[in-house]
C-alpha cells in the first residue's frame, strides 16, 4: 500500500523532468503528502495529446459516487482488480496517469511499535507511480478531479515492511500508460510489476512522519536510534537534511 509520500522537488523541476507543456501549477513541495491533499499528476491532454502536470486530490472519487468523501478510502487501487472493479475499470481504460513523487513511506511493525521507513530510487531520480484519475461533478456543476495510486506485490527488500508497494513505471513505459501509444489491457497490466529490490533504497526515519502536520526536510533524515532489518540503507545525499 502507499499511504504517505514525499516530493521535495518543486513543480518546475517536476514539469521539466516529465516534459509537460502546460503552465506549471503552484503546488509547493511536501515531505509528508497525505490522502485528500493535492498530488502532482501527469496526464495526457485528450485533444492535443501533450503531457500536462496538474494538481489532483489524492483519493479517487468515481463519477457515480454520491459523496466525495468516498475518496479517502480509494487512495490505492490494487493492480489485480483494476480491470474489473467498478471504481477503477473505466479509469483504467480511459484515464491513466503518473503520480509524481520523490519517494514514499512505509511502516514496519516491531513489537507494539511501528517503525517508519523512507523509500527512494537508488539513483535519486523522481518516481513515476502508476495512477488513475477521475472527474466528479458536484451538484453545483463544479468538477473535482482526483487520483489513486496503483499498488502491487512488494519486492523482496520492501516485503520486510509491507507485502504491497506502489507500482513505479520506468520512463520507457510512460507513453503506453499515458495513452500516447496504443496498448492492449494485457500489455498495460504487464507494466505493473515490482521495482527491482536493488533499485530502491530504504532507511528508518523519525516517528514524526506519523503526524500529517509534521512537514519538513528533516523527516528524511535517518533515525539514529532505529535498528533496521538487514539489507536496508542510508539515505542518498539528495535526501539528507
Amino acid at each position: 500500500m502507499c499511504g504517505r509520500y514525499f516530493q521535495q522537488r518543486g513543480p518546475a523541476y517536476v514539469a521539466r523532468y516529465f516534459e509537460t507543456v502546460n503552465p506549471v501549477p503552484n503546488t509547493p513541495p511536501s515531505w509528508n503528502r497525505a490522502p485528500t491533499q493535492d498530488a502532482l499528476v501527469v496526464r495526457r491532454h485528450p485533444e492535443t495529446g501533450a503531457r500536462h502536470l496538474d494538481p489532483l486530490r489524492w483519493g479517487l472519487v468515481p463519477r457515480w459516487a454520491s459523496d466525495p468523501s468516498v475518496g479517502s478510502k480509494m487512495i490505492n487501487a490494487r493492480s489485480e482488480g483494476i480491470t474489473e472493479k467498478p471504481s477503477f475499470r473505466e479509469a483504467f481504460r480511459k484515464r491513466r496517469c503518473l503520480v509524481t513523487a520523490d519517494g514514499f513511506y512505509e511502516w514496519r511493525t516491531e513489537g507494539k511499535a511501528k517503525q517508519a521507513f523512507a523509500i527512494a530510487l537508488a539513483g535519486g531520480e523522481p518516481m513515476a507511480l502508476a495512477g488513475l484519475w477521475e472527474g466528479w461533478r458536484a451538484s453545483d456543476g463544479s468538477i473535482l478531479r482526483t487520483c489513486t495510486i496503483v499498488t502491487g506485490e512488494a519486492n523482496e527488500k520492501l516485503s520486510a515492511m509491507h507485502h504491497r508497494m506502489p507500482m513505479i513505471l520506468p520512463r520507457e513505459a510512460w507513453p503506453a500508460w499515458l495513452g500516447e501509444e496504443a496498448a492492449e489491457p494485457e500489455a498495460l497490466l504487464a507494466l505493473l510489476r515490482p521495482w527491482p529490490a536493488e533499485g530502491v533504497l530504504a532507511w528508518p526515519v523519525s516517528s514524526r512522519v506519523n503526524k500529517v502536520a509534521e512537514n519538513d526536510a528533516g523527516l528524511l533524515s535517518r533515525d539514529p536510534f532505529a535498528v533496521p532489518p538487514a539489507g536496508l540503507d542510508d539515505p542518498p545525499p539528495e535526501f539528507r537534511e
